[in-house]
């Protein structure tokens, strides 16, 4: 019996070695991206061709991607739009993200319609950056769009990539669903 509980501490030791070592192995090194600054307007017409403006460094210089996620009230989440980052903007980065706000899911938004876009920078380990939240609301008879501030207001900065995210119109699919029944 001695044996027996001999072999069964030595089995729970060996179990708890071997998960400290995978959790370990798992947890990411390094340093985590860090979005410094950020700017994008806050109202447009639908099918405006929105940008948003960020500036991101990682010490390690391993930036990978860039996540961005719809929030609209009435519908939810959208799924993850994911860009890729260009090797030479893997240490620091400052440029914008371009979305053409025109939907092929939907022929119109509706009038004063409010989404909010959430960015974030990932880094190969896994780290994720700070986020950061953009309020846009679809308002028609803007047109003009202002300059963008300091660090931004330079000319020629990079499109860092777009965005590829098709709206619905809540109205729409509630109209949709009326007529079916």
């Amino acid at each position: 019996m001695r044996r027996f509980h001999v072999f069964i501490l030595m089995f729970v030791c060996a179990t708890l070695l071997l998960f400290q070592a995978v959790w370990a192995e798992n947890k990411p090194q390094g340093n985590s991206p860090v979005i410094t600054a950020s700017y994008a307007v806050e109202k447009g017409y639908y099918g405006y061709i929105w940008k948003i403006y960020i500036e991101a460094e990682d010490e390690d210089g391993d930036m990978s991607k860039i996540a961005a996620v719809v929030h609209h009230p009435g519908y939810g989440h959208y799924p993850t739009d994911w860009i890729m980052v260009k090797s030479p903007y893997r240490k620091k980065m400052k440029g914008y993200l371009q979305w053409n706000t025109f939907s092929s899911r939907a022929s119109y938004l509706s009038e004063w319609t409010n989404i909010s876009l959430t960015v974030t920078v990932v880094d190969k380990a896994g780290h994720e950056s700070n986020e950061v939240v953009f309020p846009f609301e679809f308002v028609s008879g803007t047109r003009k769009e202002p300059e963008p501030p300091a660090p931004f207001n330079e000319k020629g900065l990079p499109r860092l990539g777009y965005i590829h995210i098709d709206l619905f119109d809540t109205h729409q699919r509630e109209t949709t669903r009326t007529w079916e029944k």
